[in-house]
């Protein structure tokens, strides 16, 4: 698909099961900074605001939908539930799931370098379409579209490997295996204010893990979901 004139969204829909009133949302949502920066014309949007709300939506519609379904669990419990199904990985992940790289618009930079499998790119991209479908038809629409696309996340929610974060989870095998506790470290903090990523660092010994996320504690998380993966899960 041409990155310079996409009009036909239809099978893109399909996949998000959900239909636009207002196309030119989703095309903004697609549009990422690097196309729109390689511009002549100031009337294109990138896709960096819808972002930005579209992270604060889903933390909220996934807070509440968590508040109603474990009415038990402490603050504390919820919100490492949701850090579980709110992060890089899962939205690049759900991304993928739908082939939603494949739309997306990039500049030239982005496409020689594979931009379209970034999970930043993806996440940030997914985020963007959820603050569409919410300008587009509002509330109750974007709460139906985030739990179309979060059930199955949502049922792997329950599953006993849920019960521990990843940081507990390396740190109980850590101790057990090597009698060290991990060493997280922030190598790298980029972006503007309002949307900071950080790279964090995991180190048990001579092991190294990384993980990118929108604060210390995400990166830290996804570091640790590497480690378990490449340790425990191998």
């Amino acid at each position: 698909m041409k990155q310079e004139d996409i009009t036909d969204y239809f099978k893109l829909e399909e996949k998000l099961e959900y239909k636009f009133n207002n196309p030119l949302l989703l095309k903004e949502a697609l549009s990422h900074s690097s196309f729109v920066n390689e511009q002549d014309t100031y009337s294109l949007n990138d896709n960096q605001r819808l972002e930005f709300l579209g992270d604060s939506i889903l933390n909220f519609v996934i807070s509440d939908i968590l508040m109603l379904k474990y009415p038990e669990l402490t603050e504390g419990e919820l919100s490492k539930k949701r850090a579980s199904l709110v992060n890089e990985f899962t939205l690049a992940k759900l991304a993928k799931d739908i082939n939603l790289g494949e739309y997306i618009i990039l500049g030239k930079g982005e496409i020689n370098t594979d931009g379209h499998k970034k999970n930043s790119i993806l996440s940030d991209t997914f985020e963007a379409v959820i603050a569409a479908v919410y300008k587009d038809k509002g509330v109750l629409a974007v709460f139906d579209f985030i739990k179309t696309h979060f059930l199955k996340l949502m049922e792997d929610c329950q599953q006993p490997a849920f019960k521990h974060d990843y940081k507990t989870v390396i740190q109980e095998y850590a101790q057990s295996k090597t009698g060290t506790m991990p060493e997280y470290e922030v190598i790298e903090e980029k972006g503007p204010a309002h949307n900071k990523k950080f790279k964090v660092a995991l180190k048990i010994g001579e092991f190294i893990t990384e993980g990118i996320g929108k604060s210390k504690k995400e990166a830290a998380q996804e570091a640790a979901r590497f480690a378990v993966e490449k340790i425990i899960n191998k």
